[in-house]
């Protein structure tokens, strides 16, 4: 039997448009999952979202009108219990049954069922099935209550006296199955009905009254010039951009921005894209600066051409369509053009002082009440990149490293990056280059901030790595050292992106530096502000690394073995993961993990007693299997570290798994704790010989099963 489709519609007033898509898909979603569970809906039931500025509904198919009845089996308490040793019901078993509805003529009726213990009464009954109309009310009560709402609204309902709270004050309700209106159903005061609103300008008719579940959406597009679907409403505005694009023609196209689209389609519910245009003069502002006034506060798409480059037109996504769009058009274009007009006053404004001008006003902005002010953090950072240039460069890298660390932060005291902080580093490029400061120094200056985040560019130049590294080591030190960590979701300072972006910095560009050195030379700069915590940055880097390394598809064994070891210098850990890899595909890792564990498990009990020295007498080697180990120590080790200096880890960690038979015949034949304590103290020597010729690459016993 097929059950008709059901159709449920809030109308509200304009809801928030950053947050429209997640609470259109979780009302909807909400709304299928109760009716689900309830028995209403089949598991095969497809689910539409609508979401419009107005509106949110949802078309669920397959909806019946009753649940089916189903059995229930209710515990009730012990035999003994229940009943008297004449069989009869006791008061307790009266009670209880009258609880669940019943008297005493259910008692001949009730199941025993032996539980392990002891004979148990059961009552056995048919619970009927909700009704659509219940069941849809307890789901809409949910579906409401559980709304992702950013940020909730109370308002009084037209009876005077009764308020509630929802996002937006709610003006309608539609519920229908099939054709028929389910008007019991009621939510925010209001009750079910089949008539809801279209466009506030173009809707041919007003009420638009839905006849069937199945018409809504058509119905709303023809009667109410609507498109309720928001995935329907962003691909026809991103058609409509792409064709006004093509007309304008020279290979122009709209800014790529999903989140402006995502947000544009959120606030129309018809759209219609116009294209406008502004006054050439106003493009010698750098582009950054335009797109950004045009997408923040207008919403408008601004258009590049072939080259990328800005043009001195633009895109408009309108809820209106008239006959002339002249009016439109020339309304946004006058909108428009204070707000460039007063971008290009900022940057000429600006120009007229050098980068070098402004480090001194650094020293009047407060970066932390614990760590200073901006310019205090710039020394800071100046030192840390001196440390970090010193070790990867010449005197050239060093000065330049300094020159970029000192002008870094100088655009935040500018005019431009105070109206549009996202410009930072930006604007100290084009600012860089006004001052004839040369590439090098300028991009330094915009690449400091980089990676901004997962998947960002990383800086172009080595300047630009040295200053982006120590600003972020600065970061990273400084709030540790005075306790501001990290807790849950909460990372204000963006502490566990700093982290990672260290990591790919020093991983992407293979920089030969050790972690805790650099941790080390950026503790002196802080001075007495902070204390040392490179402990538990050090903890807290490496776990972000191995978070990282699982999403790269590495398994939480193969990233355990190489970070147990602490490897200082991180560039070289993908080479640690691909060798110990290809050995975990060896016949003998197996063995040979199993036997790392054992030995350090008994090289950790002898380091209770005093300290195992990495010494070997072969005078004291009376066994054959002991002798054995020794010449394939002697024999292996050599060429094992040599491939590893060499930078060859897989091929040094295969060239010791040779070690596999003589390593066995010695925990056959070998008794390591002898009594003697020269032969014990010799075989623990050998053993902390293959354990350090093992574990140079990972710790081993790590892959043990």
């Amino acid at each position: 039997m097929t059950h008709p489709n059901l159709l449920v519609e809030l109308f509200v007033e304009e809801l928030p448009p950053k947050a429209l898509q997640k609470l259109g898909d979780a009302f909807a979603g909400v709304l299928l999952e109760q009716l689900q569970a309830q028995g209403l809906a089949a598991a095969g039931s497809r689910l539409t979202a609508y979401a419009s500025p107005r509106r949110l509904a949802a078309h669920i198919t397959e909806v019946a009108a009753s649940a089916a009845d189903k059995a229930v089996s209710q515990k009730l308490m012990p035999v003994a219990v229940g009943l008297g040793a004449d069989g009869q019901a006791t008061p307790a078993l009266l009670k209880k049954l009258a609880a669940l509805g019943a008297d005493a003529s259910a008692v001949a009726s009730l199941e025993r069922v032996h539980d392990g213990k002891a004979d148990v009464l059961f009552y056995n009954s048919t619970a009927k099935g909700a009704t659509l109309a219940e069941g849809l009310q307890k789901a809409l009560d949910e579906a409401i209550a559980r709304l992702p709402i950013p940020k909730v609204m109370r308002y009084q309902l037209q009876d005077g006296w009764s308020s509630v709270h929802f996002v937006r004050p709610a003006h309608g309700l539609v519920a229908l199955h099939g054709t028929e209106v389910l008007l019991s159903v009621q939510a925010l005061g209001l009750a079910a009905g089949n008539a809801t609103h279209g466009h506030r300008f173009e809707a041919a008719v007003d009420p638009v009254v839905i006849t069937s579940a199945d018409s809504y959406a058509q119905q709303l597009a023809s009667q109410g010039a609507v498109i309720a679907s928001f995935a329907e409403r962003r691909a026809e505005i991103a058609r409509q951009l792409a064709a006004a694009a093509a007309k304008v023609g020279n290979g122009a196209r709209p800014i790529d921005d999903d989140a402006l689209l995502d947000e544009v389609t959120a606030l129309v519910e018809r759209p219609n894209v116009l294209t406008c245009s502004f006054e050439k003069e106003f493009l010698d502002v750098p582009q950054e600066c335009l797109i950004l006034t045009m997408k923040a506060n207008q919403k408008y798409f601004p258009l590049l051409d072939a080259a990328g480059k800005l043009t001195h037109q633009f895109l408009v996504v309108s809820n209106i369509t008239p006959a002339d769009a002249s009016l439109v058009i020339g309304g946004n274009e006058r909108v428009v053009r204070p707000r460039l007009a007063d971008a290009k006053f900022f940057f000429d404004q600006d120009r007229k002082k050098t980068l070098a001008s402004r480090v001194e006003g650094l020293g009047k902005v407060v970066y932390h009440n614990k760590l200073g002010t901006q310019g205090e953090r710039v020394e800071r950072v100046r030192s840390i990149a001196k440390a970090i240039a010193t070790q990867l460069g010449d005197a050239a890298l060093v000065a330049d490293a300094d020159q970029a660390a000192l002008l870094a932060k100088t655009d935040l005291v500018t005019d431009m990056v105070g109206e549009f902080p996202e410009l930072q580093g930006t604007m100290g490029r084009y600012y860089a280059l006004n001052d004839g400061l040369g590439e090098t120094i300028a991009d330094a200056i915009e690449d400091h901030y980089k990676p901004r985040f997962a998947g960002d560019a990383l800086p172009r130049n080595t300047a630009g790595v040295v200053v982006a590294l120590a600003d972020k080591l600065e970061t990273l030190v400084g709030m540790f050292g005075i306790g501001n960590l990290p807790t849950g979701d909460r990372d204000p300072f963006a502490l566990r992106r700093h982290a990672l972006g260290v990591l790919r910095m020093l991983v992407e560009k293979d920089l030969p530096l050790d972690l805790h050195a650099l941790l080390a030379s950026a503790v002196p700069a802080f001075g007495d502000k902070i204390t040392d915590a490179s402990a538990a940055l050090a903890d807290f880097i490496y776990d972000r690394l191995a978070g990282s390394l699982r999403e790269q598809g590495y398994s939480a064994q193969e990233v355990d073995a190489v970070l147990a070891l602490r490897p200082q210098r991180l560039a070289q850990v993908p080479q640690f993961l691909a060798a110990v890899r290809a050995f975990a595909a060896l016949p003998e890792s197996p063995a040979l993990a199993a036997a790392n564990k054992r030995v350090g498990n008994i090289l950790k009990k002898a380091e209770l007693e005093s300290p195992v020295d990495a010494h070997v007498n072969p005078a004291l080697l009376q066994e054959q299997a002991e002798q054995d180990l020794f010449a394939a120590l002697q024999r292996f080790v050599p060429e094992a570290n040599a491939r590893f200096a060499a930078g060859d880890y897989t091929a040094s960690l295969q060239t010791l798994a040779v070690l596999r038979a003589p390593v066995d015949a010695f925990f056959d034949d070998v008794m390591v704790n002898a009594e003697q304590l020269d032969l014990r103290l010799n075989r623990q020597g050998l053993l902390k010989t293959l354990h350090e010729a093992m574990n140079r690459v990972a710790d081993l016993s790590r892959l043990a099963v």
